[in-house]
């Protein structure tokens, strides 16, 4: 009888050229599909923008059913939340939180009377700089 001899090879990890490989491609991947997701997330920060100053709009309406004007530049988007002093018929809160920031982090734009209508509620933009183009441009409730 004969005895067969079994050999175990001890298993092999990859290659360089294999993990070379496979790195080309992840990078061919990145190239390709990360500037489209980076744009992708600009644009939902400006549809977020709208969004809010959407909502903000709408409370500041409400107010001024109630009030009867509109906040002044002075008493700004937190008389939405806290009632100014001299408003004996505010029945808010307008906001059920405080006023949000704009989707990079800074302040919204109110001014009363405003430029373009009775108010102005802006967001500059993700540079924070007035004017600019795409992601930098103004985003107004009056677009």
């Amino acid at each position: 009888m004969q005895q067969r001899r079994t050999t175990f090879r001890k298993p092999r990890g990859f290659t360089l050229l294999e993990l070379l490989v496979v790195l080309v491609v992840l990078g061919l991947l990145a190239g390709i599909v990360g500037p489209k997701y980076f744009n992708q997330l600009g644009r939902s920060e400006i549809k977020v923008a709208r969004a809010q100053i959407e909502g903000l709009a709408k409370a500041l309406d409400i107010y001024r059913l109630e009030v009867g004007h509109y906040p002044s530049t002075e008493q700004g988007l937190g008389a939405l939340v806290v009632a100014p002093s001299d408003e004996p018929r505010w029945m808010g809160p307008y906001l059920q939180k405080d006023v949000p920031q704009d989707p990079w982090g800074r302040a919204y734009v109110y001014r009363s009377p405003g430029e373009s209508g009775e108010y102005d509620l802006l967001s500059l933009g993700k540079d924070g700089q007035p004017g600019g183009e795409g992601e930098n441009a103004e985003i107004s409730v009056w677009q």
